[in-house]
């Protein structure tokens, strides 16, 4: 009898943590991203604040590259569905299901670095206004470095429109499909994942893509030039949560993840040193046996930007509802 008073707060100490632990709250986060990312890492650092901020109640589990078979253009469908707690919503890939926010902005929209940095907030409330019809919370943001569009070819050196107008064209959205087609240029939605082997197959002659990210798809190994045509309309990443489960959480737990989001933008919200960036990765790009040409040609550029206004404005009235108000918005905070 004399092990009884010790024995039972034993068990009540283990019942204690074994409560304790019922209580944490293990979600999923669908990253399509690939795991080599910056953008990817962001987010582990952002799940790891989150479990330190909530002392382990909320811990936050990052599936990268697609690993959960959760398509990246299918994300307000299983996101308020529940398949996972969060995920990393992209306008530039809602074309079919938000085509409102999908323009918002497009490629080509904004001429500038400077004219993105000036359209940011703004985008950001347009995007918390079209996700809450959704049952989508944005917990966050996440920027996308200032990024330049270069066209990447294999075989022949092009720089130019008109050489462009003899190759296939490999592009990421709807937009670019319809922005190059007023020009001329025959192109098509390839994936990232099947680009490579789109290249080396001869599906596709040539891609768009920036210089700074294509390492990560092993670029160099596929293709022979690049040349610079344009800057990327970078618009922010969401850092979706369902509605739900935001709803279940605790006050304190969702000031630490908004907290935690809030750090993520602070990081990444930041373009100084964007060029000296650029520079360094044709840089590298060269050493592996891609040849950085002369940039289009300020004829080229201006053709460019100025179909893709047209695409823009065709979008917008096409998707209907609060696009083309939206669209005005932005338009009216870069004062055109």
């Amino acid at each position: 009898m004399q092990y009884g008073i010790p024995h039972l707060a034993t068990i009540a100490l283990t019942l204690s943590l074994s409560a304790g632990m019922a209580s944490a709250a293990e979600w999923k986060f669908n990253n399509g991203l690939p795991e080599g990312r910056n953008e990817s890492k962001q987010l582990d650092a952002f799940a790891a604040e989150v479990a330190e901020l909530t002392g382990g109640s909320l811990n936050i589990n990052v599936f990268h590259g697609g690993s959960l078979n959760l398509k990246n253009e299918d994300v307000v469908r299983w996101l308020p569905q529940g398949a996972v707690e969060m995920g990393l919503v992209w306008a530039n890939y809602l074309g079919r299901d938000a085509p409102a926010m999908n323009a918002v902005l497009i490629q080509g929209s904004v001429g500038s670095p400077e004219e993105l940095i000036q359209v940011l907030p703004e985008i950001q409330e347009i995007y918390a206004e079209e996700l809450a019809d959704w049952g989508i919370v944005p917990a966050g943001y996440m920027a996308l470095p200032l990024l330049q569009a270069s066209i990447f070819c294999k075989g022949d050196p092009v720089n130019s429109l008109e050489e462009l107008r003899s190759k296939k064209l490999r592009v990421w959205s709807g937009d670019q499909v319809e922005t190059f087609t007023k020009l001329g240029v025959p192109a098509q939605i390839v994936g990232q994942t099947e680009l490579y082997v789109a290249l080396q197959t001869g599906v596709v002659d040539c891609a768009v893509y920036p210089a700074l990210f294509a390492h990560t798809i092993s670029l160099h190994e596929v293709t022979d030039y690049a040349a610079y045509l344009y800057p990327v309309a970078g618009v922010p990443y969401v850092l979706g949560v369902n509605e739900d489960a935001w709803s279940g959480l605790s006050e304190a737990e969702r000031a630490a993840v908004s907290t935690a989001a809030d750090n993520v933008w602070a990081r990444t919200n930041a373009y100084e040193a964007a060029e000296e960036n650029e520079q360094a990765a044709r840089a590298k790009l060269g050493e592996q046996g891609v040849k950085f040409l002369g940039d289009f040609s300020d004829e080229d550029r201006a053709a460019f930007l100025e179909a893709a206004s047209a695409t823009w404005e065709e979008l917008a009235n096409e998707a209907g509802g609060t696009a083309p108000a939206n669209r005005e918005r932005i338009l009216g905070v870069l004062g055109r």
